[in-house]
């Protein structure tokens, strides 16, 4: 072969064996009750994250580089977002700070990649390819709300299960999870066979361990929780807590939480702790921080019962760090060096 030839010919082989290796080591699996990320079990140190500014409900990623550098900080690997991030460069500074995220869906969102009219294949589409995606989410406690799907439940599996599929058709190469409030009865495990891995929110005071042995009784599926924590407001003065802002009473309950959960790694794939930053837009005036808020099935709230819906960051929304974050930085980074 002439010399020059050859040299091109080699080339070309080192660029397919490149994409090949490129293409295998971004692989993202599940094995029997793991996650595999090019090829090695993943461990989700996760956070909700809906970074909504002061006097606004609008979600926005202005401070998302400050964000991601407290993330990274902290040893969180994976977001979990709501709703779609239609912004390729969000998604790649997200890639480049070495996170991964979880892209969930609504069912109606208004025909804006949602699961009622069928767009959210054209995001899956759209971004399937981007090296930030680990899994597809499809919808958030749902099950906790039958009036809006005709007061059946049924009808919601169905559509999610459909979604499911049609996710696996077009994307092969992402697993697809769902956010489903609590342990998963049989009418949902048996009408939604299509999900890979399930995500529950679990609130369950300050010890989420029954969960898993539950799990592991209903389904060989992966699962993580897709939700648990505390907040940092005390309604009431209860076992030593003081009442008011309180950050003592978050960080203990999140300690207690993240140390049940990586015990149980052999069923557990790991936490997306609620949450990031405060969101001043859950209760009252948006301009300011105010007790109060409702959220479903949430009297396994530690340490008072009530959801403080406006105390939930492990950051404040000026981005100061809590008490928590340290509790977080510190255990996030001991699973990291024991694996």
């Amino acid at each position: 072969m002439h010399k020059f030839k050859r040299k091109a010919f080699i080339s070309i082989l080192i660029l397919i064996a490149s994409i090949f290796y490129s293409c295998k080591t971004e692989g993202i699996a599940v094995s029997g009750r793991q996650l595999l990320v090019n090829e090695i079990p993943y461990i989700i140190k996760g956070i909700c994250y809906h970074p909504v500014p002061k006097g606004s409900d609008q979600r926005n990623f202005n401070n998302l580089e400050e964000d991601l550098a407290l993330m990274v900080e902290a040893g969180i690997n994976t977001i979990r977002v709501y709703a779609p991030i239609d912004d390729e460069a969000v998604l790649d500074q997200i890639h480049k700070a070495g996170l991964k995220v979880i892209i969930g869906f609504g069912y109606n969102q208004g025909g804006n990649y949602d699961i009622l009219s069928g767009t959210f294949i054209n995001y899956v589409n759209k971004y399937k390819s981007h090296s930030a995606i680990l899994m597809w989410e499809l919808g958030n406690e749902y099950n906790y709300h039958p009036e809006w799907f005709d007061g059946d439940l049924k009808n919601w599996y169905n559509a999610m299960n459909n979604a499911a599929q049609l996710i696996h058709e077009n994307d092969p190469s992402h697993p697809v999870t769902t956010a489903h409030g609590e342990l998963p009865d049989a009418l949902a495990l048996s009408l939604s066979p299509n999900i890979d891995v399930w995500g529950l929110n679990v609130y369950r005071w300050d010890d989420p361990s029954t969960i898993f042995s539950e799990w592991s009784t209903v389904s060989s599926k992966p699962m993580y929780l897709s939700e648990a924590g505390g907040d940092s407001y005390m309604t009431i003065p209860k076992d030593g807590y003081e009442q008011g802002i309180n950050e003592k009473v978050q960080a203990d309950a999140n300690k207690n939480i993240l140390k049940a959960v990586f015990k149980a790694s052999d069923i557990c794939l790991g936490v997306t702790l609620f949450s990031f930053t405060d969101g001043w837009w859950k209760a009252g005036n948006t301009d300011t921080q105010d007790p109060g808020g409702w959220a479903p099935n949430s009297s396994g709230v530690p340490y008072d019962g009530t959801p403080n819906e406006e105390y939930w960051g492990i950051v404040d929304i000026d981005r100061n760090k809590k008490e928590t974050y340290q509790v977080v930085k510190e255990i996030y980074k001991s699973v990291s060096d024991q694996n």
